[in-house]
């Protein structure tokens, strides 16, 4: 079912922001036996975006309970995708006079291999390609995803689950729809996103997280090669939570001291 300004409907218009430049926000969220997790830090996620963007805000009490009533078709799993759109506009890219902000509200299948990956964990490859240096939006959660999409695209054409994405400045950030963590000992690292990249619910779920255990925390800017040099490593989004890294290239990884804290914890705050 797709939800429309809380009507079901299966178009928008084709003038629509969305679509002519990627002009708004989107979460994606976990549903859990009728529940949406984690919805606390999605709606502030998108009332940040909706604000720092300076599109007019949606009823965020309707948005959610259009969420709530999206994942309560759900006995098991399922995802619920909101989009928030600027609306319909005239031709340019101003966003002047746009004021008919559209929410769009969906829901899918959970991709059933998240099990397998969260068990067994996955290899890694590295792209070539790398992503620009973008102050303004760093961070955010936007709708033009285009270096997603090229970046995913070389992931399928090396024949990779996934990879881990360089800066411009040969700086590891993420995978490609993921964060990345890795410990040392007793310090876990985690690229400082204040040029690129995303800041993920679970990215922020796990900061708290961490606030509850032994171990120190750095926001880092670095090279591969300090990645590689890690005890353990793992990539994190709201949908596959938390999933071991057991190779990247030719260097393996097989411990998994924090991801089991971490689990143990998951969801309680």
């Amino acid at each position: 079912m797709v939800l429309v300004n809380g009507t079901e409907q299966s178009s928008i218009s084709i003038r629509d922001r969305s679509a002519q430049y990627g002009d708004g926000s989107f979460t994606t969220v976990l549903i859990k036996q009728g529940k949406p997790l984690l919805w606390r830090l999605h709606l502030q996620r998108l009332q940040k975006n909706v604000r720092t963007f300076q599109i007019s805000a949606p009823n965020w009490d309707e948005v959610t309970q259009q969420v709530y009533q999206q994942a309560k078709q759900y006995s098991d799993k399922g995802v619920v995708k909101v989009v928030i759109s600027r609306g319909e506009g005239g031709r340019g890219y101003s966003p002047t006079g746009c004021a008919d902000t559209q929410v769009i509200i969906s829901d899918f299948d959970w991709p059933k291999h998240y099990v397998e990956w969260q068990q067994d964990g996955i290899e890694l490859g590295v792209c070539q390609q790398r992503l620009g240096l973008v102050p303004m939006l760093a961070g955010f959660k936007h709708l033009n995803r285009l270096e997603q999409v090229l970046l995913k695209q070389e992931v399928d054409d090396s024949g990779w689950l996934d990879a881990v994405v360089l800066d411009v400045n040969g700086h590891v950030m993420e995978a490609t729809a993921s964060n990345i963590f890795w410990r040392c000992e007793n310090t876990v690292y985690t690229p400082e996103l204040d040029m690129s990249g995303v800041h993920g619910v679970m990215r922020a779920h796990v900061l708290e997280l961490l606030d509850s255990t032994e171990y120190c925390l750095e926001f880092v800017k670095t090279s591969l090669e300090s990645l590689l040099c890690a005890d353990e490593i793992f990539i994190t989004n709201a949908l596959m939570a938390l999933v071991p890294i057991k190779k990247i290239n030719e260097n393996e990884f097989s411990e998994r001291i924090l991801l089991s804290a971490l689990n143990k914890r998951l969801y309680t705050c």
